[in-house]
C-alpha cells in the first residue's frame, strides 16, 4: 500500500495535523476527485480541513475527526490501488460507515476496508456499498429465496437484478423473469392508451432501467424477443412454474396476501426468486393487507428463506435522500 501517517505535535499555540503520503499520484489525483470534490466532502462531513502538498495530504482539526478522516482516505486509496473507481457516493458511504457508536465503529471500517464483494455483469462491475448491502447479496447467492425489505434508495432491487444477471451470464439458469404489481393500474388499465405492454410498461421503467445497467442494449433486446428475459405485472404469473430461472419480484408490499402466495408458489426446479418492498410505501386500497407484511410474518425462520432489512443509512442515492427518509421515520415514531 505504501501509505504512511504522521501526526505532528506542535509547539504550544499552533494548530495539530495529521499528514498522510500517497506515492501514486495518479491515484492520488482520482482520490481527490475533480476540482478536488472528494476532499470537500470529506471536509464537510467531518469537520476538518484537507491540505495538499505534493504527494501530501494533511488534515487539520479535532483528534478525533482526523483520525477518521485518515482512515477514510486510507480506504479509498486501496477502492483506487484495487483497480475500483472512488465516486462521490463512495466517500458518502465511507462517511456514514462510521457513523455507528464508537466501540462499534472499527469493525464496521474494517469491514469495508477489507470485505469486497463484486457482482460481475456483462456491462459493469457491481459493488454493495455497506455492510447491510453485502449481507443481501450473500443472501441472494446463499438462499433459493431472499427478501430484500426497506425504504427506497437502498439498493435491494439494482442489486437483486444484477444477481440474477450474474447467475444468467454464468448459467446457473436459463431466464430471467422480473415482475412487479401494477397497482395503480388496476381498474383502469382499459381507459390507457396502447396494447398491453404499452399500458403496463411505464410500471416496469425501473426493471427496464437495471437491465440497461448490466446487459449491451442489442443483446437485451435480443433477449427480451425471445422470452428469456421476461419483465410483466405481477399477474401474469398465475398459473405459470418457474423452473431453472431467476425471478425478482419488486415493490412486493403492494402485492395482496394472495397475489404473494401465488408468486411464491410459482418457485421451481432450479430457480432462486428474490423479492423486494418497502413497508413504508404501500399503495393497496384502505382495508387490504400487504402480501409483504403476510410473507415476513409466516416465512420468518423457515430455512432456505433470508430476510435483509435496510435502514436510511444504507441509501446509496443523494445524500440528501437518507436525511429525509430519516425525519419521516422519525415523524412517524412520534419523535
Amino acid at each position: 500500500m505504501g501509505i504512511d501517517a504522521l501526526t505532528t505535535p506542535p509547539p504550544d499555540g499552533e494548530i495539530v495535523e495529521t499528514s498522510l503520503e500517497f506515492p501514486d499520484n495518479r491515484l492520488l489525483v482520482d482520490l481527490c476527485g475533480e476540482f478536488d470534490r472528494n476532499l470537500a466532502q470529506i471536509e464537510h462531513g467531518l469537520g476538518v480541513q484537507i491540505l495538499r502538498r505534493g504527494n501530501h495530504l494533511s488534515l487539520v482539526g479535532e483528534a478525533d475527526a482526523r483520525d477518521r478522516g485518515a482512515a477514510i482516505l486510507q480506504t479509498l486509496y486501496e477502492r483506487l490501488e484495487a483497480g475500483r473507481p472512488v465516486e462521490p457516493a463512495d466517500v458518502d458511504t465511507a462517511l456514514r460507515l462510521g457513523e455507528a457508536e464508537p466501540e462499534d465503529a472499527p469493525d464496521q471500517l474494517e469491514m469495508f476496508q477489507g470485505g469486497n464483494v463484486e457482482i460481475k455483469t456483462r456491462k459493469k462491475i457491481v459493488e454493495p456499498r455497506t455492510d447491510a448491502q453485502k449481507a443481501y447479496v450473500a443472501a441472494l447467492f446463499g438462499h433459493e429465496l431472499a427478501f430484500g425489505i426497506g425504504p427506497a434508495g437502498t439498493g435491494k432491487t439494482y442489486l437483486a437484478v444484477a444477481v440474477a444477471v450474474n447467475h444468467f451470464i454464468a448459467g446457473r439458469v436459463d431466464r430471467i423473469i422480473l415482475a412487479r404489481p401494477a397497482v395503480e393500474a388496476g381498474e383502469r388499465l382499459g381507459f390507457l392508451p396502447g396494447d398491453m405492454k404499452e399500458k403496463v410498461d411505464p410500471y416496469m421503467q425501473p426493471l427496464y432501467d437495471a437491465l440497461h445497467d448490466f446487459l449491451p442494449g442489442r443483446q437485451l433486446q435480443k433477449l427480451m424477443e425471445e422470452k428469456t428475459i421476461e419483465i410483466a405485472p405481477l399477474a401474469f404469473m398465475r398459473g405459470r412454474t418457474l423452473a431453472n430461472a431467476a425471478v425478482v419480484l419488486d415493490e412486493a408490499q403492494n402485492a395482496t396476501a394472495m397475489q404473494m402466495k401465488m408468486f411464491l408458489t410459482r418457485l421451481g426446479e432450479g430457480s432462486r426468486m428474490a423479492i423486494t418492498g418497502d413497508r413504508t410505501q404501500v399503495d393497496l386500497p384502505r382495508g387490504i393487507a400487504s402480501g409483504l407484511a403476510e410473507a415476513e410474518r409466516l416465512l420468518a425462520g423457515i430455512d432456505g428463506i433470508s430476510f435483509s432489512y435496510f435502514t436510511g443509512k444504507d441509501v446509496v442515492r443523494h445524500p440528501l435522500v437518507a436525511k429525509i427518509i430519516h425525519a419521516y421515520d422519525r415523524d412517524a415514531e412520534g419523535g
